[in-house]
C-alpha cells in the first residue's frame, strides 16, 4: 500500500473562522465582463460591484467583520461629546500601543493629511523606506518632497530576504548629511510596504532607524496600516522574536516611534483611522486641525458603531491564530503559481499574492502599462478584480514627463476572514490560463488623465483589439460557460 501524504496548515491553509452569514456573488459571462471593463475606461476602480464576481481590488474596508464586531456595533455610545465608544477604542489603542494620546480620524490618508500639514514645509525632505500613493501625495501638496531609502533588496522581484521593506542606514545617514537634520521634516516607516508587494521591515531595523532618529533629534513616524502582516513575519522570521507573543512584539515596535497612524480599513477590520503618540506637544499641534478636517475629537469623522468595532477589531487581530491567516492563504497562493511558472513576487508577503507583470507579459512596453493591462485581462479572464500597482499609480513630474515604476505588479489582495480555498482555487486556474495566452494581451493609453491618483479616476484605452482576441479565445476554451 502506497504512503498516505499528509498536509501541514501551511500546505493548505485553514480557515479560523465558520461562515455563519453569506453574501450572493455574480459571475457575468465573458461578453458583459469586456462591456464592463470597457464602461470602466479599463480602470478596475471603476468598474461596478454588481460586475465583480471576486473582488480582490484592496483590503481597505472590505475585511469580513466577526460576530462579536457587529455585536459590538449595538452598544454604541452615540453622544457627540464625552462618548463612552471612544474611550473604549481609545483604551483598546492605549493597550495595543501603550501610547497616551489617541486622535479618531475617518481613514488612514486623513491622517496623513494632518501629519503633513504640521510637520512638512516647503523644501523639506521626508525619508522613508518606500512611498506609498497618498502619503507621497500629502507630502508634495504641502510643499515636501520623499527620499525612498529602501534596502537594494527590497527592488528585487525575486528574493529570500525576509525583510525587503528594510530601510537601508547607510542611506538615511546620508540622506541626513547630504539635506541636513533641520530640513527633515521626519523620518518614516510603513509596515507591510504596499508597492513592493507587502513586504516587511524588521524590529531590528526599526533599531536601527530609530537610533538614527535619536542622534540627529528627528521624528521617526509609524504607517501602521499593515501592521497585523508586519508582525507575523517578525514573530516567524526574526530569530529573537519568535518566542514573543505577536502584543509583546506590537509594543516593542511602538515604543520605537514617535507618531504611529493607522487605516482601521486595514488594521482594525473597521472604517476609520487615527494618530498616536506620547508626544503632548505633537499631539496639541495635530488635535487643533482635526476637527476641522475630521469631526470632534471622539468620533474624528467616523461612526461610532464602526469604533466600536475596531476595537473589537483589534484584539481579534492580535489573536495569534488569527493573525497569520491571511499570510498563509497569500503563500499558498504564491507557492501554487510558481509551480505553474507564473512570475511572482517572492518571498511572499502581506496584503495580497502580487504578480509580476513584467515578466508575466514581458512583450508590452512599460509605457504601454503592462501592470494595467494585466488587471484589464484577468477581469476579462475570470471576472476577478485585482489593482494596478505599476506606472498607472505614479504619476507624472512637474515638467509633463512620465517616471516609470520600479516595478509592475497585479496585486491580488486577500482580504482577512473574506475567501475560501476554492476561490483562491479559482484565481489561479483562470492565471495559469492567461498566461498559457499572455500573447494575446496588449498595453493600454490614457484617453482622460487626471493630475493627481490618476489610477483612481482615469480612463484608458487597449492599443489594439485585443480584448477581443482575447474574449474569442476564452470561448474556443470554455466554450459556452462561464
Amino acid at each position: 500500500m502506497a504512503d498516505i501524504k499528509f498536509f501541514t496548515e501551511e500546505q493548505i491553509p485553514l480557515e479560523m473562522h465558520k461562515v455563519r452569514i453569506v453574501q450572493k456573488l455574480n459571475l457575468p459571462p465573458v461578453e458583459r465582463r469586456l462591456e464592463a471593463i470597457t464602461e470602466a475606461g479599463n480602470n478596475t476602480f471603476l468598474l461596478k460591484n454588481r460586475d465583480i464576481f471576486l473582488d480582490m481590488l484592496t483590503d481597505s474596508g472590505v475585511n469580513a467583520m466577526s460576530d462579536r464586531q457587529l455585536a459590538a456595533m449595538l452598544v454604541a455610545d452615540d453622544s457627540y461629546a464625552g462618548s463612552e465608544t471612544f474611550t473604549r477604542l481609545e483604551e483598546k489603542i492605549r493597550q495595543l500601543f501603550g501610547t497616551r494620546y489617541f486622535l479618531p480620524a475617518h481613514q488612514g490618508r486623513a491622517c496623513e493629511n494632518i501629519i503633513a500639514q504640521i510637520l512638512v514645509s516647503p523644501g523639506s525632505v521626508v525619508p522613508m523606506n518606500y512611498h506609498f500613493t497618498t502619503t507621497g501625495a500629502h507630502i508634495c501638496l504641502n510643499g515636501g518632497q520623499i527620499e525612498e531609502l529602501l534596502i537594494d533588496a527590497g527592488l528585487n522581484v525575486n528574493s529570500n530576504h525576509p525583510f525587503k521593506g528594510n530601510m537601508d542606514i547607510d542611506k538615511l545617514c546620508s540622506c541626513i548629511g547630504k539635506y541636513g537634520a533641520d530640513n527633515i521634516a521626519f523620518v518614516r516607516m510603513e509596515a507591510g510596504t504596499n508597492l513592493i508587494g507587502g513586504q516587511p521591515f524588521s524590529l531590528e531595523n526599526l533599531a536601527e532607524v530609530k537610533k538614527v532618529c535619536d542622534e540627529h533629534g528627528l521624528i521617526l513616524v509609524l504607517d501602521a496600516s499593515l501592521l497585523a502582516d508586519n508582525l507575523y513575519f517578525i514573530k516567524i522570521r526574526e530569530k529573537r522574536c519568535q518566542n514573543l507573543s505577536i502584543k509583546e512584539i506590537a509594543r516593542k515596535l511602538a515604543s520605537m516611534c514617535d507618531i504611529i497612524y493607522f487605516s482601521g480599513r486595514k488594521l482594525g477590520c473597521a472604517r476609520g483611522g487615527g494618530i498616536c503618540t506620547n508626544d503632548k506637544a505633537l499631539y496639541e499641534k495635530m488635535r487643533e486641525l482635526v476637527p476641522l478636517y475630521e469631526g470632534f475629537l471622539t468620533y474624528g469623522g467616523m461612526s461610532v458603531r464602526e469604533m466600536e468595532a475596531m476595537a473589537v477589531g483589534f484584539e481579534e487581530t492580535m489573536d495569534e491564530n488569527v493573525i497569520g491567516q491571511a499570510p498563509r492563504f497569500i503563500a499558498y497562493m504564491t507557492e501554487e503559481l510558481l509551480n505553474h511558472g507564473i512570475p511572482v513576487v517572492t518571498p511572499p508577503g502581506g496584503l495580497g499574492c502580487h504578480i509580476n507583470a513584467l515578466e508575466f507579459v514581458d512583450h508590452i512596453p512599460q509605457h504601454e502599462y503592462p501592470a494595467g493591462a494585466l488587471a484589464v485581462a484577468l477581469y476579462i479572464a475570470g471576472g476577478i478584480r485585482g489593482m494596478e500597482r505599476g506606472t498607472i499609480s505614479e504619476q507624472r513630474n512637474p515638467d509633463g514627463t512620465e517616471p516609470l515604476a520600479n516595478m509592475e505588479l497585479l496585486r491580488l489582495a486577500l482580504p482577512r476572514r473574506v475567501f475560501t480555498l476554492s476561490q483562491i482555487k479559482y484565481t489561479i486556474d483562470r492565471l495559469v490560463w492567461l498566461y498559457q495566452n499572455r500573447h494575446l494581451i496588449e498595453g493600454l493609453s490614457f484617453t482622460e488623465e487626471p493630475k493627481i491618483m490618476r489610477f483612481f479616476f482615469g480612463r484608458l484605452k487597449p492599443v489594439s483589439p485585443w480584448q477581443k482576441k482575447l474574449v474569442a479565445k476564452f470561448r474556443q476554451d470554455f466554450g459556452a460557460s462561464l
